[in-house]
């Protein structure tokens, strides 16, 4: 995806982020999550993300909070759930506090609207 470039349909009215600048917040995550098909790490692999369920990664151990969950992953519920992934989904086993920027927030999910196709 085109740095700049709109996100996903399913994004808020108006709604951007440069997918370059993104990409530097996913070395945030990076440690725990991949974008490459298969690459388990201590999360689940992102790629596929826009339009899958929330516990839905084949041979993933998700919490039970998050397989319950039944959350459609798209802009508007990434949102949500990066600017506080315990406000959410209560008792899900992510160890990170959020991403508190909406800037970066935008960026991270135009990041990975075009990374993990």
């Amino acid at each position: 995806m085109a740095a700049g470039a709109a996100l996903p349909a399913s994004a808020a009215p108006g709604a951007t982020g440069d997918a370059a600048k993104g990409k530097l917040v996913f070395a945030r995550c990076a440690m725990c999550h991949d974008v490459k098909p298969g690459a388990v790490k201590m999360g689940p692999p992102l790629n596929g993300l826009f339009g899958r369920t929330s516990g839905a990664v084949a041979g993933f151990a998700y919490s039970p909070a998050m397989q319950k969950a039944k959350i459609r992953w798209d802009a508007k519920t990434l949102d949500a759930f990066l600017t506080k992934p315990s406000g959410l989904v209560p008792g899900n086993r992510m160890a990170f506090a959020g991403v508190p920027a909406a800037a970066d927030r935008a960026n991270l999910i135009a990041y990975l609207a075009g990374a993990t196709k």
